[in-house]
């Protein structure tokens, strides 16, 4: 009789600790993985692979095609006329490329992708040392990511005297084959990610449904918070000052040559903000929801359009108004402070993700 009551009370206490267990994989707002949401995540997934990665690749080789036109018409017959001409498709591309920025992970980080298209600032003398000896290599990882890339059109084809050194200059020639040979760079890159993306890598990462190192939700939001910390640093806070006792290098902008470094930035926190949300499909503010965390992603997308408003109304161009417009800037830089904090602590926090990335800039 003892060993039978035993039995009962065993098995009820087991019950009991069961139906707990279920009520708290399927109803605890601090499980990163209550039951029911694999399916929520695959969509949520196929969302970004189709509606936003995708496109936004295949959109930004499009864009450099219109480019590549503009810029063959300048070096074919280089005057201010034809250089003017490329004026509006290269902002138009690099606007592109802020829209596929933010998905460095995959084929992107195997090919060292943004390093290669969008390391800023480029490094001129090296840039102007192959272009006079007509011998440079772009594929040392670390070491010619400055020389090549959308930077080093922007210098190539906007700083002073420009014109004049496709047309008088000794190495002229010289020049204009650099420069067909960054389009040809930046074309191989992105076709390459594209056809990765359109292949294998996106079954890959669509059946990532974790949340662990390496997953594809993992990597979704590292690159929140890494975006947001380039934002923070190279894009804003180093031409500022920040790191540098409030001297200003405002030629260390992105895209300092073509006057374009504000529209940049506005671009690459509204490409956030749409990976953020998932655009028209589930994102991470729908994942945010379902693990109820709705007053995180309230917060976080009221603070989206806080750094948005305050980064437009910084006047343009960005690096005159590091110094003409400070309190403007500085505003910015703190609006974007407080939604990196929000995206890299809060964010990670609530869907169980680890921040794996080093900055340097002790956040």
């Amino acid at each position: 009789m003892t060993n039978k009551r035993f039995v009962l009370s065993t098995m009820l206490m087991l019950t009991v600790v069961l139906f707990f267990a279920c009520s708290k994989s399927d109803d605890d707002p601090n499980d990163n993985n209550p039951s029911g949401t694999d399916e929520f995540k695959k969509g949520m997934l196929v969302n970004y692979a189709d509606n936003i990665i995708i496109p936004g690749y295949t959109d930004f080789i499009a864009k450099m095609d219109l480019l590549e036109a503009a810029v063959n018409a300048f070096l074919d017959n280089p005057s201010a006329a034809t250089r003017d001409a490329v004026k509006a498709p290269f902002k138009t591309a690099y606007l592109a490329f802020e829209n596929v920025s933010m998905p460095y992970f995959g084929p992107a980080a195997a090919l060292q992708l943004n390093s290669y298209v969008n390391t800023f600032p480029p490094a001129t003398s090296k840039i102007e040392a192959g272009v006079a000896s007509g011998t440079y290599n772009f594929t040392q990882p670390g070491i010619s990511d400055s020389l090549q890339g959308l930077p080093a059109l922007d210098y190539l084809l906007f700083s002073d005297n420009a014109v004049e050194k496709f047309t008088t200059d000794t190495h002229a020639a010289n020049r204009k084959k650099y420069v067909r040979d960054v389009m040809d760079r930046i074309a191989t890159l992105s076709g390459n990610a594209l056809s990765q993306w359109n292949s294998s890598y996106r079954t890959t990462f669509v059946n990532s449904l974790k949340t662990d190192v390496g997953s594809s939700i993992g990597s979704i939001v590292n690159q929140l918070a890494f975006e947001m910390d380039a934002l923070k640093g190279p894009r804003i806070g180093y031409p500022f000052g920040k790191q540098s006792n409030g001297i200003v290098f405002a030629d260390k902008a992105e895209a300092y040559f073509s006057g374009i470094s504000g529209d940049l930035a506005v671009a690459n926190l509204t490409a956030l903000k749409n990976y953020y949300t998932g655009a028209s499909g589930d994102g991470i503010a729908d994942y945010l929801v379902l693990l109820k965390k709705e007053q995180l992603n309230t917060d976080v997308l009221a603070q989206f359009d806080i750094a948005i408003n305050a980064l437009k109304a910084i006047p343009a161009p960005l690096s005159a108004a590091f110094t003409g417009s400070p309190a403007t800037v500085e505003e910015a830089y703190k609006q974007i402070q407080k939604l990196l904090t929000l995206l890299k602590t809060d964010v990670a926090s609530a869907t169980g993700v680890q921040i794996t990335y080093m900055d340097n800039d002790g956040d």
